[in-house]
Formats: C-alpha cells, structure tokens, sequence
C-alpha cells in the first residue's frame, strides 16, 4: 500500500493553498533555576532563551510549506513582538505572509510556556500564560482580508479553513470561501474545534473523536458510534467527505457515496507529543486532495505523516523527506 502512496509526494509540491485561520504564536521561555523568592514561596528563574515557534492555523501553514506546498497564511495578528516572531518561523520555510493583517489593538493570540530547569534537574513546563482578544474583529480588517483572498483565489488549488475559537474565521469570510470553492471546484477543508457544524457545504472536514463527540453532543463509545456521528455530521453539512482521527486507533473517512475507510496507525513505535499531528494531517490531506488525490489515498498519505509528527516533541512539522523516508520502511 505504501509504494501506492509513493508518486503522490512529488506531486504535493507546488501546490497553491490558502490557509485562513486563528494563527498562533506558540513562546516557550526557557528559564534556569536560580533560587527561591522571598516574597513568594517560588522560584526565581534566569532566563536562558526564549523561541516562538508557529501554532494553531499557522502550524498547518508551516507543514504545508514543510511538505512542499506553496501556502499563503491569512489571518489577524497584533503588532508585537509574537507577531514578528511568528512572521519569521513562517517566512523561513517560504510560507507567504503578506495576508497576515496587524490590529495594533489587539495582541496576537500566544500560548506561552515557561520551562525551568537545572543542571542538575529536568527541565519541565511550569506555567503557561496565553493571550488572545475576545473582542470580534473589526469590519475594517474584514473587508482587507475579503478584498486579499479574492485577489488570491484564481491561482489556489486548495482552502483550510482552520478555526481554533479565537474569531478569526467570521461567518462572512466562512461563508464566501465555501461558496467560492464550491463554485469553482477547489477542495476545502475544515478543522474547526468548537463550531464545526457551522462549516455547511465544505467539501471535507477533520476532526478528532473528542471534537466529533461534542460536535453530535454525545459519548462515541464504540467504532460504530463513531461511524455513526461521522455519517450525521457529513450530511448535515452536506460534506465530499469526514476524516476522524482516533489516536493509536488510526483514522476513518466516510465520504458521500457512503463508503468507510478504516486507517490503522502507521506506525506503532513510541509517542513522545500529539501537539499538532492534527495540523500536520491537514496540512497533507489539502495538499494531496489539490494534486487530485483520491480522498482515501489523500487520507492514508496524511496518516504516515501524523505519524512521523507524534513522534515530535511539540508543535512541529514534517518535510516531504521525511515522508518518502516513512514509506520507504
């Protein structure tokens, strides 16, 4: 099955893909133990290095160009110090950023995490401290990002709409790429954590079993409970087709000719960090299904590279290489 899935890695590159979305600046503070405060029982940490790395939306923008893809990254950023960060670990890997829009009043939204450690002690996550405006956007960067995707749309071969509950994808913005890719026959893909059911005439849809339980507002016990709220969920939102990721039980796809697609797990060496395999599934999903994939071939490709990203420590991405490599095993 594996040399099936071969040929389709040559065919990723290039691939023109737009990534609108709540993109994120993941900080992680690395901090040496230095003493114990006295004015608080707590530590006092020096800090040694600080690194922002990209998380949420611009984690599937950073795998997409990892993978070979060439993505454009659309989205709402403060004018900080996250944003110049997150501006740079997108630009190193040749994403195009010039439809991130900065709000000077708002913050871009950041997790961060501060690590302390010793020489003689593990370094571990002590706190984590995240940022985010609850305020909706403001019509004005709206109408931007409209005006930016339609001068884009001619020239992409595939759409993720990535929603992690932080506003970015307005129901205006929801609305006219699903129509637009609709019409023209583009591939669009949702991975949203809260309000998917929102997402109604996308062509697929990611989700993993926790999302997709709460989506249908009930515990999926078993595989067929799961077969189940992925069928109710793809007609619903009269979706091509539902990918669910289940975690060491692999992923399924249920597509609406009513066909079901059980993928096992790749591999079943160990799991250091699940942080981000799901971005990296999309990431692969929307490029194979833009190269004119299969959905059930797009689904398996986008399989062995969650694979390669579990076995990451963090949010991280996996290159076209390292793929070939996973199917040369």
């Amino acid at each position: 099955m594996k040399k099936e899935l071969e040929p389709i890695i040559g065919q990723l590159r290039g691939q023109r893909i737009l990534v609108i979305g709540d993109m994120v600046a993941d900080i992680y503070l690395d901090g040496r133990i230095s003493r114990i405060s006295r004015e608080a029982p707590v530590l006092v940490l020096e800090q040694a290095g600080e690194k922002i790395v990209a998380g949420g939306a611009a984690n599937v923008v950073n795998n997409i160009a990892t993978l070979g893809g060439d993505v454009f990254a659309v989205g709402l950023l403060g004018l900080d110090h996250a944003a110049k960060g997150l501006k740079a670990a997108l630009e190193k890997n040749g994403a195009h950023t010039g439809g991130l829009f900065c709000d000077e009043k708002r913050p871009t939204i950041s997790k961060t995490r501060v690590i302390a450690g010793g020489r003689a002690t593990v370094s571990q996550q002590i706190v984590r401290i995240d940022k985010e405006s609850k305020e909706p956007m403001a019509p004005a960067f709206e109408s931007e990002i409209l005006q930016y995707i339609d001068g884009l749309l001619p020239d992409i071969g595939g759409v993720v709409l990535s929603d992690y509950g932080s506003g970015t994808v307005t129901p205006a913005l929801r609305e006219h790429l699903i129509r637009w890719c609709r019409r023209h026959d583009v591939p669009s893909l949702v991975d949203s954590r809260y309000d998917v059911r929102a997402f109604r005439g996308i062509c697929y849809v990611k989700q993993n079993d926790a999302e997709l339980a709460a989506a249908v507002g009930r515990e999926l016990l078993t595989e067929e409970d799961i077969f189940e709220a992925g069928q109710e969920l793809l007609d619903e939102l009269q979706a091509d087709g539902v990918l669910v990721t289940r975690g060491e039980y692999g992923m399924v796809l249920l597509e609406k000719d009513g066909a079901i697609h059980n993928i096992p797990v790749s591999d079943k060496s160990e799991v250091f960090d699940v942080s981000g395999a799901g971005d990296t599934c999309v990431a692969t999903m929307i490029l194979a299904l833009a190269a004119g994939t299969e959905p059930a071939r797009a689904a398996e490709l986008s399989n062995i590279a969650s694979g390669i990203a579990v076995r990451k420590l963090g949010t991280s991405t996996v290159s076209a290489a390292e793929l070939q490599s996973a199917l040369n095993r």
